[in-house]
């Protein structure tokens, strides 16, 4: 029997338990609104889900698209194996990018009874899918959510390094309205390497072809859409890395593609390139960026992803010692701007994403697992 079958049997007999004396009939109806809870359900009957590395803006978007449906605990803490016990007693647990879901912290979550792992992002690199499979934990995702907001970040990273804006705005606030070193370079004409032609590096094409730029995309599946476009080409990633001016990265983290951006890589290129990441940190080999930004073989570099963000970003570290070395010295960089993990961070995007997340929830309560959900994440 489910836990939504069971819960409707402890109803129903709360429902016969009118006949009995108040004193009984409140008792009894406690210890049914206590099997209800260890089920995972609050007292209400609604599936219980605790939400990690709760921000302002997630409690936000999930109360107002929620409307008390789901009993949500919101942990501002990630997921780790100390903060893992907040999963005790819910169902579900919902995580984001940074958390933590190693073979350990699944062990620990099903013994508690989690049952489902509700991604509220597209990427699924830090769960260890087979220990959820050993486990007969189900996993969901979002898997798109709002491909304008990442891709209009992108640009705004573009533009940003391009015309000096992060160094001309902090020399205005000072007092200093001088225009030495802000030059930058006219974006029609220019050709940009778009690693992954998915939903957000679509939407990057399309407003880099409306600037005028040339386009050479890179992708083992051809969008043969894009394909039939003027000025759009798909090559292989060595004549890619050789002709670009600009450099996005939109390709999900595997361990094919991990550090894809790498010496050699960068050895490649063309002196000067301009590289933008706002997909995942571990696509980046950072050290290597580093070494490229001194030699100068790498003109600039927007970041709003960095491969050791976790328990960096989405953090108050203003009255803390910064003891990431390679961070430290990224942050020294004129030509370099860091986002910290801010591309999806639009309304529509964070409606999106709660959206998609309860109707996953709403898929779960329907005694749905595994591949059976529609946004399931399966091992293999």
């Amino acid at each position: 029997m489910s836990d939504r079958q069971r819960l409707s049997v402890f109803l129903d007999q709360a429902k016969r338990l009118e006949g009995l004396d108040e004193e009984t009939f409140g008792r009894l109806t406690r210890a049914l609104q206590r099997q209800a809870t260890t089920a995972g359900h609050d007292q209400r009957g609604r599936l219980k889900a605790v939400l990690f590395d709760a921000q302002s803006y997630d409690i936000g978007s999930f109360d107002d698209r929620n409307q008390g449906r789901y009993a949500f605990r919101y942990v501002p803490a990630r997921l780790t194996e100390e903060t893992a016990a907040a999963a005790s007693g819910h169902k579900a647990i919902c995580i984001f990018v940074n958390d933590t879901c190693d073979a350990g912290i699944i062990e620990t979550i099903a013994a508690l009874g989690v049952e489902l792992i509700a991604l509220r992002c597209s990427g699924y690199n830090n769960v260890d899918l087979d220990a959820c499979d050993a486990h007969n934990i189900s996993v969901v995702r979002v898997p798109a959510y709002s491909p304008h907001a990442v891709a209009e970040h992108t640009l705004a990273l573009m533009l940003m390094l391009n015309r000096r804006l992060h160094l001309a705005y902090l020399r205005n606030r000072s007092g200093l309205f001088v225009l030495d070193g802000l030059t930058g370079f006219d974006m029609r004409g220019k050709t940009a390497g778009i690693v992954g032609t998915g939903q957000i590096g679509q939407c990057v094409i399309e407003i880099l072809l409306g600037f005028g730029c040339r386009i050479l995309a890179v992708d083992k599946q051809v969008n043969q859409r894009l394909a039939a476009k003027t000025n759009v080409q798909y090559v292989e990633i060595e004549e890619m890395l050789r002709d670009s001016d600009i450099i996005s990265l939109h390709v999900p983290l595997f361990p094919e593609t991990h550090h894809i951006i790498g010496e050699e890589a960068i050895g490649k290129m063309k002196p000067g390139v301009m590289i933008i990441n706002t997909s995942r940190g571990g696509l980046v080999d950072t050290p290597a960026l580093v070494a490229g930004l001194k030699s100068g073989q790498i003109g600039s570099a927007g970041l709003d992803v960095y491969e050791e963000e976790a328990g960096v970003f989405f953090r108050d570290m203003s009255n803390q010692v910064l003891t990431d070395d390679v961070l430290a010295r990224l942050l020294t960089f004129n030509n370099v701007v860091i986002t910290s993990h801010q591309a999806f961070l639009t309304r529509e995007a964070l409606a999106n994403i709660a959206d998609t997340t309860l109707t996953n929830l709403d898929e779960f309560v329907q005694d749905k697992r595994r591949e059976h959900l529609t946004n399931a994440v399966l091992s293999g």
